[in-house]
């Protein structure tokens, strides 16, 4: 920025008349000062990401501040990494819950990023996949055309649904991740699913050991969208 100024100067001094020269050199300062104030706006303003979930990403049975989530904060804050999260997550979420409330959080919070981790309460009621990946497309949709990035986190359902239910179900989200040429978390459980101690007693919910990993397994998707180390 100072090289281009001194440069512009010295051009003036060459082929302005005297008076152009003053008035154009008093302006100077001012409009270096709006350069620097856009590019510091275009470089360091805050992100916002958006977490729309279900019970794996609310601390269902969980002390607050104990979930994923929460760690991600806290992480971010020791990176001293200003990041607003907005965990919109609720207990029991379907696709078709999140594709309902994801119009109003987006016109609310106005994100940068969008996780969409979303699905697993379809796949154990067994509901049909395609509904499932209409409600996910739509939400992806939704959040790109407001200008968000979108993380797709995917599940896997438990062997005893079926092996084609359970392929089918876990294929829409490499599906559409490449659709969108959006980072993916293959899955969320990788490194629990097989690990009883590490679930509270419903068998289906981590326990509060369990979500460190679940943000190391989502953290290298996620940490350069917010520019995180």
């Amino acid at each position: 920025m100072l090289i281009y100024l001194k440069k512009f100067r010295e051009q003036i001094s060459v082929k302005g008349g005297n008076r152009l020269r003053r008035r154009t050199l008093a302006l100077l300062p001012a409009a270096a000062l709006l350069l620097v104030s856009g590019m510091t706006s275009a470089y360091s303003a805050p992100k916002t990401l958006l977490v729309l979930g279900d019970s794996l990403s609310a601390e269902y049975g969980l002390a607050r501040g104990t979930g994923w989530v929460a760690l991600l904060e806290q992480r971010l804050a020791a990176q001293k990494n200003d990041t607003r999260i907005v965990n919109a997550s609720i207990s029991g979420e379907t696709t078709s819950g999140g594709r309902a409330r994801l119009p109003a959080l987006l016109a609310r919070h106005q994100p940068d990023v969008v996780l969409i981790e979303l699905g697993a309460n379809d796949g154990l009621r067994g509901l049909p996949v395609a509904a499932a990946e209409a409600n996910l497309r739509a939400m992806g949709e939704a959040a790109k055309k407001s200008g968000a990035q979108v993380v797709l986190v995917g599940m896997r359902m438990p062997p005893n649904y079926g092996r084609a239910y359970g392929e089918q179900f876990y294929g829409v989200y490499g599906k559409l991740a490449k659709e969108w040429k959006a980072p993916l978390v293959p899955f969320m459980f990788e490194g629990i699913a097989d690990q009883p101690q590490l679930f509270q007693a419903d068998r289906m919910h981590p326990n509060a050991q369990a979500h460190p990993t679940i943000l190391k397994n989502i953290w290298p998707q996620l940490a350069p969208l917010l520019k995180a180390k």
